[in-house]
């Protein structure tokens, strides 16, 4: 379906820019910082923000505007109304128990990844992930595994868009050899990151399919590299997480 300008409410879609303007390295934002991030005028993005602390999604110092929990309720309208979350949870909970260590499930949204499911064993990244965290998909199992499902030409766009930084010594950036890996998972059906996100994690992912061939998620395991090096991953994790893919696809719409 066609969508005319005439049909935009370019008001909200610049409150939505500036919401966008949040996140976890810039969790208060001065008007001046949240118009550089989200590309608007100073003055447009003053009247965002304090439009979004009068309707109490947000708190203002007088100086720093920071997101107030309300705003979960606009993330938990999408968790609740999809099946996949409440799906997919009780599969990575068994996985998680058959293999000793964390389980988590992801989407992909534009150049990034966000997690929709996650059972713990026990942290093994400094940043503490759950339903909603998000992670560059470029040097995550997952976004990898998300990434094989798309053509050449979508991941060159994703890449394109992305900010490829290294985030340790051992992460990926260069384009060339970034679609060289994307390549390879895609023919072997799963990846493997080892120390790329972070010093000490490594992780393995499969996408999940549902019985048309579509991939919907992905769904890693994450251990720490001294207890379960990458080179181990697939040998000690692979089987179950095999199984699991084929249980759920006949499960998923």
């Amino acid at each position: 379906m066609a969508i005319g300008e005439r049909d935009l409410m370019g008001g909200f879609a610049k409150g939505l820019k500036v919401l966008e303007a949040f996140g976890p390295e810039r969790q208060r934002l001065s008007i001046t910082e949240a118009a550089e991030t989200s590309g608007l005028d100073r003055a447009t993005a003053r009247r965002c923000l304090l439009t979004l602390a009068e309707l109490g999604y947000a708190d203002y110092d007088g100086k720093f505007f920071s997101l107030t929990p309300k705003i979960l309720r606009i993330g938990h309208a999408w968790l609740s109304a999809t099946p996949l979350p409440v799906l997919l949870q009780p599969h990575l909970d068994q996985l998680s128990e058959r293999v000793g260590h964390s389980a988590s499930a992801s989407i992909l949204d534009n150049s990034e990844i966000v997690y929709v499911a996650r059972a713990s064993q026990k942290r093994v990244m400094s940043i503490n992930l759950m339903p909603g965290s998000r992670l560059p998909a470029y040097s995550a199992s997952m976004g990898r595994v998300l990434l094989a499902a798309l053509t050449d030409a979508e991941v060159e766009l994703i890449l394109s868009a992305s900010t490829l930084k290294a985030h340790t010594p051992r992460t990926l950036t260069d384009p060339g050899l970034l679609k060289a890996e994307i390549s390879r998972v895609r023919e072997q059906g799963y990846a493997v990151i080892d120390q790329e996100l972070e010093i000490g994690l490594c992780s393995i992912a499969v996408p999940i399919r549902n019985d048309r061939g579509r991939v919907l998620a992905a769904v890693n395991v994450g251990a720490p590299a001294a207890v379960l090096p990458a080179a181990e991953l697939a040998a000690h994790c692979l089987p179950a997480m095999l199984d699991l893919q084929a249980r759920l696809k006949p499960l998923l719409p």
